[in-house]
């Protein structure tokens, strides 16, 4: 694996660090006991970074998944639903936690179906947010990173469903992807 890192955009200790961070601000925002929070992980990118997160998170919380996909291999395809959402979010604190927000189309499909659910409240996390690509318009609470717009692997990120175990988060090299 590590053969097919370009480069590493961020290492292990520098995630870990800013997830505890994350989990802070997170933690500050949904303090109190009338919180009744739904962590809902969209699946399979967020799988590391939310097992990580809810670990620092010293709050009650339930668990709803779901699983969209976009991607084969590098490239951008239609948004289909692989896993509808599992747990029901009415009336709950929702906080959707994913890898990566770039075109945004992911994070807008899923809060705008969550908001049919009647949610108390309804937040988004995300691991990494790529300025460059992000969408003005659409706001995101928690981002633990900003990044170059580069196609990057590890720690849950995949490129054709490998090196989602990738401790770092690395740029894979570019002959890899074509």
């Amino acid at each position: 694996m590590e053969g097919d890192i370009d480069r590493i955009l961020l290492t292990s200790t520098q995630i870990h660090a800013r997830v505890r961070e994350v989990a802070a601000e997170i933690a500050e925002t949904y303090r109190g006991d009338e919180t009744e929070l739904t962590i809902v992980p969209v699946l399979s990118g967020s799988i590391i970074f939310v097992a990580d997160l809810i670990r620092e998170l010293p709050v009650k919380m339930k668990i709803a998944m779901l699983q969209l996909s976009s991607y084969r291999g590098d490239t951008r395809g239609e948004l289909r639903t692989l896993l509808d959402l599992v747990g029901d979010v009415s009336g709950r604190d929702v906080l959707v936690v994913d890898d990566i927000l770039d075109s945004g189309q992911t994070i807008r499909h899923i809060k705008e179906d969550i908001e049919t659910k009647n949610p108390r409240s309804l937040r988004t996390a995300v691991l990494l947010r790529k300025p460059d690509r992000a969408p003005a318009d659409l706001h995101v609470d928690f981002v633990g990173f900003d990044i170059e717009d580069s196609f990057v692997v590890g720690y849950g990120l995949d490129y054709d469903d490998h090196y989602r175990n990738y401790p770092h988060i690395g740029v894979l090299k570019p002959d890899l992807t074509n």
